[in-house]
């Protein structure tokens, strides 16, 4: 049983971890997705709640070759045991995939195996170019899977973003 582990903000999931994720299914038999930064919501960088990113990810990945596993993940904000502290959230993994920097690191520095995939169009598929477009009316629909599209209604969540970004000036 291979199993790996991806983890990401997913405000909002796109494209992008689509992309990745059916990569990994390739090679996994399960995936465990972390969904990061669990506690934050309603801010502009930050306008979904960690049940409605699951729901995204689970509707996009209902089709995938693999079984999935969706955990929300707290930050702890100490970079020393956030390793131990994921791992304590989720089912034991084999190989660890992730972009970021900073997670490379830490799990490496846990003696787990660390792969970096490639990223699929960062410029435009990213959280932040989505919540950019959201927030200035122009076209996002395309950037993200359909499912992805359909929650984003369901709750209102580019209203959401529009409202949350205001100003009382």
């Amino acid at each position: 049983m291979r199993r790996g582990f991806y983890i990401g903000r997913f405000q909002p999931y796109h494209n992008g971890h689509q992309s990745v994720l059916e990569e990994i299914a390739r090679w996994a038999d399960e995936i465990v997705i972390g969904v990061g930064s669990a506690q934050l919501s309603h801010t502009p960088d930050n306008p979904f709640t960690a049940g409605e990113r699951v729901l995204m990810i689970t509707r996009a990945l209902a089709d995938l070759a693999c079984p999935i596993y969706v955990i929300p993940i707290e930050d702890i904000r100490r970079n020393a045991i956030w390793v131990a502290h994921v791992r304590s959230m989720t089912p034991p993994f084999d190989v660890v995939y992730s972009g970021n920097p900073l997670v490379m690191q830490l799990f490496a520095e846990a003696g787990m195996e660390v792969q970096s995939p490639d990223m699929y169009e960062r410029a435009t598929h990213s959280g932040r170019e989505i919540r950019r477009r959201m927030l200035c009316g122009e076209a996002w629909e395309n950037l993200v899977p359909p499912a992805v599209i359909d929650v984003i209604r369901e709750i209102r969540g580019d209203e959401r973003l529009r409202q949350i970004a205001g100003t009382d000036e």
